[in-house]
């Protein structure tokens, strides 16, 4: 409760969380604010906004409604951020844990396979995961995950070497209790929050990453996504600059918002700041 009203308390996440339920809704609605397909044929191509009233936003190159698309595009990109997040969160949480619990040679060897992942930058693992297994949503989807969970580990592992001395886990290990006890009832749920925290993070920069790979028309071209109608616009980017410009702006503003509730978190979670007010 007191974490609760900490975080309503926050200028930044009241407005993170404006934006991020205006795109909620819009995500949400999409099927009924434009039934028909987004990516169907609408009308004449390169339409500027205003231009045709049928056509709030304009149209593409290809003659297809970039208002349809920016709605439909909000539920693809809330839903690759959210699963995305949720597969890099499992991995590092698993993978951070045991590293920090048991440390030695289990943090050795889990350690040495996190730095494996972390050699070679995110983007270019991206690259290489999609040109293995294909581009359709639900892989690029994945391979976001999997490419972000290092991190995640690393800060988990910390905070989990920090706790597994303090004196609570002491007395339940007295006490007799399991490993397994002492990983998911004592030590795991005081260091989620800083992870919690950090998903917003991992959220922000899935949807970038999903955007630059659309953009370089390696994502899935039959979804409505953001990234695939800013590629679409780069070839009219001087004359028809409104074509990349709008679903740019929508994914600074969603990006903007995830990043305001992680600020807010952050103000509501951290016992340092809460301690302080």
């Amino acid at each position: 409760m007191r974490a609760l009203k900490a975080y309503l308390r926050s200028p930044a996440a009241l407005i993170g969380s404006v934006i991020l339920l205006a795109v909620l809704v819009m995500g949400l609605g999409a099927a009924w604010f434009y039934p028909s397909d987004p990516l169907g044929l609408a009308g004449r191509p390169l339409q500027w906004p205003g231009q045709n009233p049928r056509f709030p936003l304009g149209t593409d190159p290809s003659g297809r409604d970039i208002a349809a698309q920016i709605v439909h595009g909000a539920r693809i990109s809330l839903l690759i951020g959210f699963v995305a997040t949720s597969i890099a969160v499992v991995i590092g949480i698993a993978i951070g844990s045991l590293s920090g619990f048991y440390g030695g040679l289990v943090d050795t060897v889990l350690m040495r396979v996190t730095e494996a992942f972390q050699t070679l930058p995110n983007f270019l693992l991206l690259l290489v995961l999609v040109a293995v297994f294909g581009s359709t949503i639900q892989t690029v989807t994945i391979a976001i995950g999997i490419v972000s969970w290092p991190p995640v580990a690393r800060l988990t592992r910390a905070e989990f070497m920090t706790l597994r001395t303090r004196d609570f886990v002491q007395a339940c290990r007295v006490q007799g209790l399991g490993d397994a006890h002492l990983i998911l009832r004592e030590v795991l749920p005081n260091a989620l929050p800083p992870v919690i925290v950090y998903a917003s993070v991992v959220m922000a920069v899935a949807i970038l990453l999903e955007s630059a790979l659309a953009f370089l028309q390696l994502s899935d071209p039959n979804v409505p996504s953001w990234g695939n109608l800013i590629g679409l616009g780069r070839n009219v980017l001087r004359t028809e600059w409104y074509v990349s410009a709008i679903p740019g702006l929508a994914i600074l503003l969603t990006i903007l918002g995830v990043s305001l509730v992680g600020q807010g978190l952050n103000d509501a979670l951290n016992p340092r700041l809460a301690s302080g007010r």
